[in-house]
């Protein structure tokens, strides 16, 4: 499912966040997105899940233009946003649960818990957990499910060393499996994981 976008321009009021931005991604690749904070590294994210409209050019996910709301597209994506969230009352192991129901797919949800370190918490609320495993447990929900796309917005944050260390393992299965990985991030290692790297800078007057 490939992602081509041909003179991409995004804007936030008067000023640029991206503009003239021409790139292919293909199925098994990692597109890393860098640059400070403001810099349009959410905004491409959201353009690529049709949450936004493109202000100049086209973006295209498996040959169309994406659409969030669309069922079926949604389905074939999986994204880590800012406002990303969990059910508080439940535990680690329901929401995987409740994934393989949603997907129909059979999960080990034991495997799984433990690689992510959350194999102790499998029956805590979600809303008790610690910020560092909150983030475990939302990098699980959107990795464990089917998805031929996965969109990351700064995944790493609140994650320690063994945290971070994990997701870039997880990263390298999913393209591994043939996904279309494209993340934006703050932290220098997950360049390691790169196959392109879109460095995005100072925002720009609209003219």
């Amino acid at each position: 499912m490939e992602i081509v976008a041909d003179g991409l321009g995004m804007r936030a009021g008067e000023v640029w966040l991206l503009r003239d931005v021409d790139l292919r991604v293909s199925p098994g690749e990692c597109l890393v997105l860098t640059g400070p904070n403001g810099s349009g590294k959410s905004t491409f994210l959201r353009a690529v899940y049709g949450m936004q409209e493109p202000a100049e050019g086209i973006v295209t996910v498996g040959g169309a233009a994406p659409d969030e709301r669309d069922r079926n597209f949604r389905r074939r994506l999986s994204v880590l946003l800012d406002d990303s969230d969990f059910f508080a009352e439940f535990t680690p192991a329901q929401h995987l649960d409740l994934l393989a129901t949603s997907f129909g797919v059979d999960l080990d949800v034991d495997t799984l818990l433990a690689g992510a370190e959350l194999a102790d918490r499998a029956d805590v609320t979600a809303g008790s957990l610690s910020a560092g495993q909150r983030r475990r447990l939302l990098l699980l929900g959107a990795t464990a499910r089917p998805f031929d796309v996965l969109l990351l917005d700064e995944p790493e944050r609140a994650l320690d060393a063994a945290g971070k260390r994990w997701l870039t393992d997880v990263i390298a299965r999913a393209t591994g499996d043939g996904a279309v990985v494209v993340l934006a991030t703050h932290h220098p290692p997950l360049l390691g994981a790169a196959d392109h790297v879109l460095e995005l800078g100072a925002l720009e007057p609209v003219r």
